[in-house]
């Protein structure tokens, strides 16, 4: 068994314990938005302080320094287990009583002892019990009197023993919860935001599911940060949109923004399964005998039709980042095909507009945990995040750059802000090439028109393969060859003029850098990952629950080409991003496809394209036609955000030929594996 110098940590007893010491209490509650990080270090200083002055001399308790990193100095086997049951307030599944959510509590036995509070690490989720958590997909198991014997992943294992309490959710309608899965509602927003009152003071819990002693969280100071992956990530950003007091920090790790952008894109359905498919998948037997009445509401109020209706706006978090209160540590994959990277890119941007603090890490996977791409980084730099935003410790972290970016496999790099101050959003132009359907793509309006026929049988694979060649399914544009990189930081938009024949059009554009690269195969079923047998140990085990998790690396493939944003529309919604109405067949159309956030170096030789075509294989269902599509050139366009501007795109294409890509069939990754995606694993 492989281990790290992190395997079973053994604590000394808790009553020879003198320092370093977590936080005892917090800070002052904030009263305004933090646009950097203010730290807390004189509380937890003035704790330690105190603590040391009952032993050491005063020259020495003055001389004490402030802590800079909580150590495990606490016992995880004897930690305290235990459940409670809150009250949410709310009467999901109609049985007249309110809805009680299952927190199970695994926190350090000693600082309660001592008279400190610890704050609280917090994971929601629907997973719990049908699904698991982790890619070993590991679920709660309790023992004989009800007690929670192992929690899924690693955050209590590592965290408790180092003064921090871990705290699992279940959702309404979830493993041991009364209520309703509403798929990103009310009630699952409550579910988890009714704990965070209940840490703070502010709402009832009880000894067991039905009646019960009430029981208040005295062991704790309130402050909690939320973790989580997936639909897990996705409530962390539903609860800091609530502006919840208490809340201090999100690690919203693959989460959705907005369930609207996870089931549609302007109109263009990604899966003909909607919110209530989810529901029946994770919602405990109780639930589904008893909410019939919620699966119907999310039926009625999530039609295929791809139109906006009022239960995609309760379900829309960007809309509210002005309320977000915590701190927010935002982790994606760049080519994650489950939740599309356009969900960090709005909910990026919107917390930037509101001076939310916040650092990002970007990789080149799918829908994976950095646990499992980049495992002892992450470890270590969540450890410093939770440090700093919880317990106040001056650790630097805020000082570091604000982006992690991952370049090739397992090589990263960092920018002081992201994207980068110099990043500006620039237009370029398709325009006619020597042979149809084979453009060139640059700063000069372009006039003319390309003409492709949706195929329903192809996408983003297979467009790019034949780049250089005449293709009925699609338009491709091309620089010439770069003479110099060029990095693309941020979102971009392509706007599209389209005459079709038929009433109905689904769109697809994608931004591809055309060269040679090893990368990451994203593609592949576990999505850039290659999980390994021999395991690696983080934090304290149990005979019940180790700390020890199967280790990975990266999934790699050598390509000809990588699809790096892509963005898809229903040109019916032309006229609005909510609504769609059918097209006249021989009119022209003019819609705008909002694209992937990413950040993408285009290197020195190679070639940036822009395709639009029609239905994309696998990722968008087909239109109920089969229409063929005419571009107007010189009213389609793409902005795009290139650091250095138009300027450093001069540069970077000045001289050299403009001749059409070698019509030869390129290799990339294989299409996207079709298997149903959920918010999950």
């Amino acid at each position: 068994m492989t281990q790290t110098e992190f395997s079973h940590e053994t604590p000394p007893p808790w009553h020879a314990i003198i320092a370093p010491v977590p936080a005892v209490v917090g800070p002052p509650p904030r009263t305004g938005k933090r646009t950097r990080f203010t730290i807390y270090r004189t509380y937890a200083t003035a704790s330690v302080a105190a603590l040391l002055a009952t032993f050491l001399t005063p020259a020495a308790a003055r001389a004490a320094p402030a802590p800079k990193e909580s150590r495990p100095v606490y016992s995880y086997a004897h930690a305290v287990r235990e459940s409670v049951w809150v009250d949410t307030g709310l009467d999901g599944d109609g049985d007249g009583r309110n809805d009680r959510v299952a927190a199970d509590i695994v926190r350090p036995r000693e600082p309660a002892r001592l008279g400190r509070k610890v704050p609280v690490i917090m994971d929601a989720s629907p997973y719990y019990s049908c699904c698991g958590r982790g890619n070993e997909s590991q679920k709660k198991t309790y023992d004989t009197r009800g007690r929670v014997g192992r929690m899924p992943l690693f955050y209590d294992n590592y965290f408790v023993p180092r003064g921090y309490a871990f705290v699992g959710v279940d959702l309404a309608g979830t493993n041991r919860s009364d209520g309703c899965v509403d798929v990103g509602g009310r009630s699952d927003i409550r579910s988890a935001k009714a704990v965070v009152d209940w840490l703070n003071g502010r709402a009832r819990a009880y000894t067991s599911r039905r009646g019960g002693t009430a029981v208040k969280a005295t062991w704790t100071n309130g402050r909690t940060g939320m973790i989580g992956k997936s639909w897990d990530g996705t409530i962390a950003n539903g609860v800091a949109a609530t502006g919840v007091k208490g809340l201090k920090t999100i690690v919203p790790i693959s989460a959705i923004s907005s369930w609207y952008d996870y089931y549609f894109a302007k109109g263009a359905p990604f899966s003909e399964f909607g919110p209530d498919w989810l529901s029946f998948a994770v919602q405990s037997d109780d639930a589904s005998r008893r909410c019939a009445a919620m699966e119907r509401k999310l039926v009625d109020g999530a039609p295929r039709s791809g139109d906006w209706t009022p239960l995609w706006t309760e379900r829309d978090y960007v809309k509210d980042a002005a309320k977000v209160r915590a701190s927010v540590f935002l982790v994606h994959g760049m080519q994650d095909l489950n939740v599309r990277a356009k969900h960090f890119g709005q909910w990026w941007d919107a917390l930037a507009k509101n001076g939310v603090e916040r650092k990002i890490w970007l990789s080149q996977t799918g829908h994976v945990d950095p646990f499992d791409f980049r495992r002892a980084d992450w470890v270590h730099a969540l450890h410093r995040w939770f440090d700093h935003e919880l317990l106040g410790y001056d650790n630097g972290i805020d000082r570091e750059p604000m982006a992690d970016i991952e370049r090739h496999p397992d090589q990263w790099v960092t920018s002081n802000v992201w994207p980068p101050r110099d990043t500006h959003t620039t237009t370029l132009h398709p325009a006619i090439g020597s042979r149809p359907g084979v453009g060139t793509l640059g700063l000069n309006k372009g006039t003319g028109t390309e003409t492709f026929t949706d195929n329903r049988a192809r996408g983003e694979t297979d467009w790019p393969a034949r780049i250089g060649s005449t293709t009925p399914e699609k338009a491709g544009f091309v620089t010439k060859p770069l003479f110099r990189d060029l990095r693309l930081s941020g979102s971009s938009k392509v706007t599209v003029t389209a005459t079709p024949t038929t009433s109905t059009a689904h769109l697809s554009a994608v931004l591809v850098d055309l060269g040679p690269d090893t990368i990451r195969d994203h593609a592949d079923k576990a999505e850039g990952i290659t999980t390994l047998t021999n395991r690696t140990c983080w934090g304290s085990s149990t005979k019940r629950d180790s700390a020890c998790f199967k280790a990975t690396r990266a999934k790699k493939r050598s390509v000809d080409y990588t699809v790096f944003s892509r963005g898809w529309a229903d040109l019916g919604n032309h006229a609005s991003d909510r609504k769609g109405v059918p097209l006249t067949p021989g009119k022209a159309y003019t819609i705008t496809l909002d694209l992937a956030a990413t950040d993408h170096v285009v290197p020195k030789g190679h070639r940036l394209a822009l395709i639009v075509a029609g239905t994309d294989k696998n990722l968008i269902e087909p239109p109920s036609t089969t229409p063929t599509l005419t571009l107007d050139l010189a009213r389609t366009s793409v902005r795009v955000p290139l650091l250095g501007g138009a300027a450093a795109f001069t540069r970077a294409t000045s001289g050299g030929t403009s001749a059409a890509p070698e019509a030869r069939v390129l290799e990339g990754v294989r299409a996207p594996h079709t298997a149903q995606r959920v918010p999950g694993n």
